[in-house]
């Protein structure tokens, strides 16, 4: 015997240490732990013929009664044991077969050795199994007896091989594609590898690809047997149609944590299965022992789990044919039923899943993609699995495509072992001259200096190879191209370093067509004025319109202004504009006509017409107090600044309106953080504003109550009319959210007992509360020479402090770190 691959030496390894096992363990135990099936066994040759044709048994997904079987055992010439083989039909676990359904051969006979044998599978026969023993005296007998004695464990066996087989096919596959796209083109390793598994339902581990190039490969191979995926396609294949009691123990076996449903992948599930039943039926004079039969052509290559023994109990290898029942057609489906594809397109890949043994196994054959173009005239393409790409590839030579007009039909067509089967339906597109239409919206969006996205759109985008991009001059342009949809391509045109004028678009299609032509314009864009406005009294105005970066003066009635801040809104670029002289823009009468002169950047004037709007609403801010809630808090909280207003306080101030000359009582005070987030209406209608005179307003704000227990930081205030016109944002006060400080509890430091005369320590000290977290830092002197820093995401409710002088403690308060606050607290005893 020899090992196969990478696995020889821990073949070795395992194979020495099952073998032992035998000996000290039941054979359910040995058996259960090595299903590495990595001993290579004998070879059979296999052909099926029904209705005159005849298949390789890699060909065959099923046997079918009447099938007539030339099954012909290659061993050496050297073989030294002599081998008999019977050919076993089953007719379910709760029927026994009859005599005739054995049939035995002497492999070491002339006849057999050069020809092999022929059988026919009988009527209402379900299973098949093939049963290579070494000859002793009755071996037959014996055989036939065990069989007939226990069918269901047998009808088991070869539905678990069979079973087996197919999934160790899909795990040859997808090792064999890896290790030879690491050899042939390992930067395709990680997007061919992602394909093998999703084409042949493999587990891929995608750290794999996060390690070193050299490491990649034995990751992705590492733990074989647990990379097997459920296939339902193969398991209904193998289904058998066995009932009654004698199948009790089976389902109790396969349905343990150590068979299908508990530690293992469906293939060692498979593998456990079958041996666990095989070894049900152990005599004295003989051991059943499975073999996965890898079909290939003509050859079933046989792979052993344990080495056979030739001493009592001797081994019989079982193999399992396929299952006879109908064909179970492989359920593939497109990836992407919408999706058009280029018949002229060379090595035109169509993406499949769904059934992993098409591309694992040789059973399907004779794939086609057979499209009928509409007209009468219809066409076969050759094609083949391609599981490194997760599709079908067509093969040459190309067809012919003349008189193909529009969309057509294409239809993967194939053979399942002796039955043909249609797949798949394809969208399919032949190469033709087309007028590409530019998308509406990008009529105009070539402007030179930027680069630009422009949308094409012709009924056989998908055929497109190449686009090609250049100006009036014949110089090439850097174009991105990608297919949007099914007719439309973008373009991403590179036109910074461009002069306006021809743009030249030739767009190449698969086949030996001319390429379509396009020719467009490019331009290079003045700004674009929509509006300009300026309120009576204001000293700055906003432009609105595109391209405004290019603006550099505004200019009306001898008054100039200067570009300030650039910003979008809306699709359109706003542009701030400040008056040189604020005196002169302030004199303006709302309704005065006005004509606008904008300056561009390469010397260009455009003209616009606008109008002074009204008065936007102003006033200052006369008084602001601050008055501290009511609680029973031990401790008290003093700011150090005017301008702090803790979260827990109300706020009130006074205002005096200066435009209009009175107070509207539907005029409102808006209440905002810098960015917007928290923000608050003040109004006479809810309260929060009173009327002292028609110029004197008197404002109320409740922090918590208006903006929420979240909000802090500067808070800004302006006026809004009834109409809704805004005036401008002033400061207000800077909002903080303040701690609870329950006490401080202060304990005499340790004293140092090694000392001859210890020193007096400092106490320890604590200072306890609820959101401490709200402190940055906390200091027993207002200049925090000895201080304290709360770090961030302090939860802890006590907080280790230096010793305070007195009751009073010094903090700097997160939200307002450059502002000293003070807070008297009350010292708790030392003992709690």
């Amino acid at each position: 015997m020899h090992l196969s691959g990478s696995c020889f030496k821990c073949g070795i390894f395992f194979t020495f240490l099952a073998y032992l096992a035998l000996g000290c363990l039941t054979p359910s135990t040995a058996t259960a732990e090595t299903a590495a099936f990595d001993l290579i066994g004998p070879k059979i040759d296999v052909r099926v013929q029904r209705g005159g044709q005849s298949l390789p048994i890699g060909m065959v997904p099923s046997l079918k009664a009447g099938d007539r079987l030339r099954i012909h055992p290659d061993l050496p010439d050297t073989q030294s044991v002599h081998y008999l083989m019977v050919v076993v039909f089953l007719r379910g676990a709760t029927n026994p077969p009859p005599d005739s359904w054995f049939i035995r051969a002497e492999t070491w006979t002339k006849p057999v050795n050069e020809e092999g044998i022929l059988v026919t599978v009988p009527e209402e026969a379900e299973q098949s199994l093939i049963l290579l023993a070494p000859e002793t005296g009755g071996a037959f007998s014996t055989l036939r007896a065990a069989v007939r004695g226990k069918p269901g464990a047998f009808v088991r066996a070869a539905q678990d091989l069979d079973q087996a087989s197919l999934d160790r096919a899909r795990l040859e596959a997808y090792l064999a594609a890896v290790r030879e796209t690491s050899i042939a083109d390992p930067e395709q390793l990680k997007s061919r590898t992602t394909s093998l598994a999703r084409s042949l339902n493999i587990k891929l581990d995608q750290q794999c690809f996060d390690k070193p190039s050299a490491q990649q490969v034995p990751c992705l191979t590492q733990n074989t047997d647990q990379l097997v995926l459920d296939d339902a396609h193969s398991q209904t294949m193998v289904t058998t149609l066995t009932s009654g009691a004698s199948t009790d123990l089976l389902t109790q076996i396969s349905s343990t944590p150590t068979a299908h449903s508990g530690y293992y992948s469906p293939y060692i599930g498979a593998v456990v299965d079958v041996v666990r039943i095989l070894s049900t039926t152990h005599t004295a004079q003989y051991q059943y022992i499975p073999a996965l039969g890898l079909a290939k052509s003509d050859e079933l290559s046989l792979r052993l789990n344990n080495p056979p023994s030739f001493r009592n109990p001797k081994s019989v290898i079982v193999v399992g044919l396929p299952p006879i029942r109908p064909a179970v057609l492989p359920p593939l489906r497109a990836m992407d039923a919408s999706q058009v594809f280029c018949g002229g397109k060379p090595g035109l890949v169509l993406p499949l899943e769904g059934a992993p043994l098409v591309f694992a196994t040789e059973l399907g054959h004779n794939y086609v993609l057979h499209i009928d173009t509409g007209s009468g005239k219809t066409m076969d393409i050759p094609a083949h699995p391609d599981p490194a790409r997760a599709g079908f590839v067509l093969e040459a030579p190309k067809p012919d495509w003349s008189g193909w007009e529009g969309e057509a039909t294409g239809i993967l067509r194939g053979i399942w072992g002796f039955q043909p089967f249609d797949g798949p339906h394809f969208r399919m597109r032949a190469s033709r001259p087309a007028e590409w239409v530019v998308a509406t919206k990008d009529v105009n969006a070539l402007i030179v200096g930027r680069e630009d996205v422009l949308h094409l759109r012709a009924p056989d985008a998908s055929c497109v190879s190449s686009v090609q991009v250049s100006n009036g001059e014949g110089r090439v342009l850097p174009v991105e191209w990608k297919l949007n949809s099914n007719e439309e391509l973008e373009l991403k045109v590179a036109l910074e370093n461009a002069d306006p004028g021809v743009l030249q678009i030739l767009v190449k299609k698969y086949g030996t067509l001319p390429p379509d032509r396009l020719v467009l314009h490019t331009y290079s864009e003045a700004a674009h004025l929509a509006a300009f406005s300026i309120h009576a009294g204001d000293t700055t105005g906003l432009l609105t319109g595109t391209r405004l970066d290019q603006v550099t003066g505004l200019e009306f009635k001898g008054i100039t202004f200067d570009p300030g801040e650039l910003s979008r809104a809306e699709h359109q670029d706003e542009l701030k504009l400040i008056a040189r002289n604020p005196a002169d823009a302030a004199k303006f009468t709302p309704a005065e006509p006005l004509l606008i002169r904008v300056t561009l950047r390469d010397g260009r004037l455009l003209d616009l017409n606008a109008t002074v709007e009204d008065s936007r609403p102003k006033l200052t801010l006369l008084t602001k107090s601050i008055q501290l809630a009511d609680n029973d808090s031990p401790s008290t909280i003093q700011v150090g600044s005017p301008d702090e207003l803790p979260q827990n306080a109300r706020l009130n101030f006074f205002l005096k309106t200066q435009v209009p000359e009175s107070f509207s009582p539907g005029e409102k005070i808006q209440i905002s953080t810098p960015d917007g987030s928290f923000h608050a209406d003040l109004s006479v209608k809810d309260g929060t504003l009173t009327l002292q005179d028609s110029k004197t307003i008197f404002a109320v704000l409740d922090p918590v109550k208006m903006l929420g227990p979240s909000a802090f930081g500067p808070l800004k205030f302006r006026p809004v009319t009834e109409q809704g016109l805004a005036g401008d944002w002033l400061p207000l006060v800077n909002l903080v959210r303040v701690p609870e400080l329950k006490g401080i509890r202060c304990v005499p430091a340790p004293a140092n007992d090694s000392e001859p005369e210890p020193s007096p320590s400092e106490p320890q000290c604590t200072l306890t509360g609820d959101k401490l977290f709200l402190i940055d830092a906390v200091s027993a002197d207002p200049d925090f020479t000895k201080s304290v820093t709360v770090p961030d995401g302090f939860a802890n409710p006590r907080l280790n402090i230096p010793q305070p002088k007195g009751k009073v403690l010094y903090l700097k308060l997160r939200d307002d770190p450059a502002t000293v606050d003070s807070a008297v607290v009350p010292m708790l005893s030392a003992q709690p």
